[in-house]
C-alpha cells in the first residue's frame, strides 16, 4: 500500500477542507464546535483511588488505550518532507514505547505526586489525558473544522482532515494534542509548506461511546478510580466525593469548564508544584481560555497566515486528484 494511501483522503475530505477555507475568507471563525453547556458525558479521576497499577507493568489505563488506539495508527512516509521554513519535525513513529508522557502513540500516562499534606506524606497517582473542555478552543480554532465537540461530550480531532499546524496545541491550556509529522493530508498539498502531519490526543473512545461503550480506560481501571456517567451527576458525584474526603475539584472551571473532572484530597496547587512540565506533560495549575485572550489580529496571525501556501497548493496539488486517487499509480 502507498503511504499516502492510508490518510484515508476522499472527496469529502477535500470538501471539508474547502470548507474550511471557505469561511475563513470572510473572517469567520468555523462552526468546529458546539454550544458550550452540552451535556453529554463527564468523567470523574479519583485520586484518592488511583494507585498507578504497581503491580503491572503499564497502568491498566495505559495498556488499554495502547491496544485500542496502536494498530490503527498511521506510518509516517520515508523521508518525511522537512516544513518550510521552520524545518521541525516531530517524529514518534520510533519512540512508540514512550509511556510516561503524552506522544501521538500514548494518549494517557499517569504521573506520580510526592507531596506534604496536613504533616503526612502523601503519594499520590495521576492519570493524564485530555480534558475534554465545554467549549474548547482547539475546536473554536482549526480552520478545517478538523477538531469537533460532540453532544457526547468528546473533543476530536478527525485526524483525515488535519493539516498538523498544531494551532489546537497553541490554544490549549494543557498542550495536550501532540504532532506527528509525515502523515496525513498535507501529504496530497504541498508537503512542505501546506502542515507538518496531523495532531493527536484522547478522543475519549468516541467511536465505543457512540455504540454505547465504556471509554478503554474507564473500562479497564481495576480500581475504579475512573467514572463516566451523564453530566448532572458526575458533576454531583465529583462534588460529593470531594467533600467526603475535604479535597477538592480540578476541571470543573478551568478553561470554562471540563467533562473531566479530577477529585483529589490535596489541594491541586500542591501537585502542580511538584510533577514535570514541558512537551507531553501537562500542568495542573490554573486555565484560561486563551482564545479569550486573543484579539481578532492575533486569531488571523495564527490561523490566517499558513493559508497562503494551502491555498496554492489547493489549486495546484489537491484539485486535479479530488477524487482521493493517487495518479502515480494509474489508478
Amino acid at each position: 500500500m502507498d503511504q499516502h494511501e492510508n490518510t484515508g483522503i476522499t472527496r469529502r475530505s477535500f470538501l471539508a477542507v474547502t470548507a474550511g477555507l471557505t469561511s475563513l475568507a470572510g473572517i469567520a471563525l468555523p462552526r468546529g464546535t458546539c454550544a458550550a453547556g452540552t451535556r453529554g458525558y463527564t468523567t470523574i479521576i479519583d485520586l484518592s483511588l488511583c494507585d498507578g497499577c504497581r503491580d503491572r507493568q503499564l497502568p491498566a489505563c495505559v495498556a488499554a488505550c495502547r491496544d485500542i488506539n496502536l494498530a490503527r495508527m498511521p506510518e509516517p512516509v520515508n523521508p518525511i518532507p522537512v516544513p518550510y521554513p521552520r524545518r521541525i519535525i516531530e517524529d514518534w513513529s520510533q519512540k512508540k514505547d514512550v509511556t510516561d508522557r503524552l506522544t501521538p502513540y500514548n494518549l494517557i500516562f499517569v504521573e506520580k505526586a510526592e507531596v506534604t499534606w496536613k504533616g503526612q506524606r502523601r503519594t499520590l497517582f495521576i492519570p493524564r489525558r485530555c480534558m475534554h473542555c465545554d467549549n474548547p478552543a482547539c475546536a473554536t480554532i482549526c480552520p478545517f473544522s478538523a477538531n469537533h465537540k460532540y453532544e457526547d461530550g468528546a473533543v476530536v480531532i478527525n485526524r483525515h482532515l488535519c493539516l498538523g499546524g498544531a494551532k489546537c496545541r497553541t490554544v490549549c491550556p494543557w498542550s495536550i494534542p501532540q504532532r506527528q509529522s509525515g502523515v496525513g493530508i498535507y501529504l496530497h498539498l504541498l508537503p512542505t509548506l501546506a502542515g507538518n502531519g496531523v495532531l493527536f490526543k484522547c478522543d475519549l473512545c468516541h467511536d465505543l461511546l457512540a455504540r454505547g461503550e465504556t471509554p478503554g480506560c474507564i473500562a479497564a481501571c481495576p480500581r475504579g478510580a475512573l467514572l463516566i456517567g451523564e453530566r448532572d451527576q458526575i458533576y454531583q458525584e465529583a462534588r460529593r466525593r470531594a467533600a467526603a474526603m475535604d479535597g477538592y475539584i480540578y476541571g470543573e472551571r478551568e478553561n470554562g469548564g471540563t467533562a473531566t473532572l479530577y477529585v483529589s484530597p490535596v489541594p491541586f496547587e500542591k501537585l502542580n508544584e511538584v510533577i514535570p512540565k514541558g512537551p507531553g506533560l501537562p500542568h495542573l495549575g490554573p486555565a484560561t481560555r486563551r482564545m479569550e485572550e486573543t484579539d481578532l489580529a492575533g486569531k488571523f496571525a495564527l490561523i490566517g497566515a499558513p493559508l497562503i501556501g494551502i491555498i496554492a497548493g489547493l489549486a495546484g496539488a489537491l484539485v486535479p486528484r479530488a477524487d482521493g486517487r493517487d495518479k502515480r499509480k494509474g489508478e
